[in-house]
């Protein structure tokens, strides 16, 4: 018999994330600028970033995909969920 935690339930859903195509990203810094608490540089041009932010900050990530002049920042949901990007009253 398979019991279901609140930890198990959890993991079931999938937040939203957000992916960066590193291999796209030129290190212009524009995502570091709109949202510092999710995107931040390790060293003078390796970008490190959080994968799953804190809902509050969706505004900010939205600012910061918006600014890349490359577009190498996506927002989306991971496969298989049925999770979407959370709506931002105002925007």
């Amino acid at each position: 018999m398979v019991t279901s935690s609140p930890a198990n339930v959890r993991s079931a859903v999938a937040a939203p994330r957000l992916v960066v195509d590193l291999n796209r990203c030129q290190s212009y810094g524009q995502c570091v600028f709109a949202a510092p608490t999710v995107f931040r540089f390790h060293g003078t041009e390796s970008l490190e970033y959080d994968y799953a932010p804190d809902p509050g900050r969706w505004a900010e990530v939205r600012r910061a995909a918006a600014a890349c002049p490359v577009q190498a920042i996506s927002l989306g949901v991971v496969p298989g969920s049925d999770s979407a990007v959370p709506e931002v009253p105002g925007e």
